[in-house]
């Protein structure tokens, strides 16, 4: 299954909302890029994003009003169904790598070890687990979307449907927490952290994996057409810089903070550009999700960029003390 290019789903505007910077409250800000929904189409709006001039942070301003997301996550999202029979090699090499990367986080953690995954999708890092890690391993999911709920639970995870933030979790429980390809999508950050913060044991970790900013693809596409916008469903996206101050709001140290590789945002800026200059669908549909080659393409690419600490991708571990 690929992104739609071309199909708006209504005709009519978004209801957008205009914001500050979640993480400083700062309102003073800088245009860095403008585009619209390249890959589903779910309005004819375009979109700006602005960097705050005091922590860096990029984020949409203004942006879809909460009383749209259903809307512009349309049933087609690919998080709601990532699979192999709709992506192919793709879905094999990305449980090989994710995989790896849950593991290494999971070091260390007791055989009984409690994991709470905040938006886990259809349950694609919870099932990896459920599949590699230790079977004592006590797994759950936190999701707002009721479709995604609805596929982690169908293959038979533990799964909230809610936020974090007013769940009735437990308090001081959890050993580790994810939030994988999910900050950037949360309207408040630090509301979320810190509701994170008060599930983890003293002493324990949440995994944060996002989009960054300080990568040569966002330093190339970001005018119009960087992937990792994903326009309008990326709301806060964050650097080095933002993220540590993001860490530091909300009461955690930085234990490891460096940069991954991966293809995604190199291939949707290549795709978006194609798409929006009216290439032929035949030639923008070489660059998706379930595109093998520009992914392994774009993968070697990125290797290089992750040597100096460029990859498309932040990883941060940030610890409660």
């Amino acid at each position: 299954m690929s992104a739609q290019t071309s199909t708006v789903v209504s005709s009519d505007p978004l209801v957008l909302e205009s914001v500050a910077c979640c993480v400083c409250a700062g309102t003073a800000s800088e245009p860095v890029g403008v585009g619209e929904d390249f890959e589903y189409g779910t309005s004819p709006d375009s979109f700006l994003a602005v960097r705050c001039q005091s922590c860096s942070l990029v984020y949409l301003d203004p942006r879809p009003a909460l009383s749209e997301l259903d809307r512009i996550y349309p049933d087609t999202y690919h998080a709601y169904s990532f699979d192999e029979d709709h992506f192919g090699l793709a879905y094999k090499v990305r449980c090989r790598l994710e995989a790896r990367r849950l593991l290494r986080a999971c070091r260390g953690l007791p055989a009984d070890a409690r994991i709470l995954d905040v938006g886990c999708g259809d349950g694609f890092h919870l099932q990896l687990l459920v599949d590699r890690g230790k079977p004592g391993w006590r797994l759950e999911g936190v999701d707002v979307d009721a479709r995604a709920v609805t596929a982690a639970r169908g293959r038979g995870l533990r799964v909230h449907e809610g936020t974090v933030e007013n769940l009735d979790l437990a308090e001081e429980a959890y050993d580790l927490v994810l939030m994988i390809a999910t900050i950037e999508h949360v309207a408040d950050p630090p509301a979320v952290l810190r509701a994170v913060h008060r599930l983890l044991k003293r002493g324990r970790a949440v995994l944060v994996v996002t989009d960054n900013t300080g990568s040569l693809d966002f330093r190339l596409g970001h005018t119009r057409h960087w992937g990792g916008y994903h326009f309008p469903r990326h709301w806060n996206l964050f650097d080095n810089q933002s993220m540590r101050k993001l860490a530091a709001a909300t009461a955690f140290q930085v234990e490891d903070l460096r940069t991954i590789t991966s293809p995604v945002n190199w291939t949707y800026t290549v795709r978006n550009a194609l798409q929006d200059w009216g290439a032929p669908r035949r030639v923008v549909e070489q660059f998706s999700l379930s595109s093998p080659v520009a992914l392994a393409a774009f993968t070697v690419f990125d290797l290089l960029h992750v040597a100096i600490g460029r990859g498309a991708l932040l990883r941060a571990v940030l610890r409660k003390p």
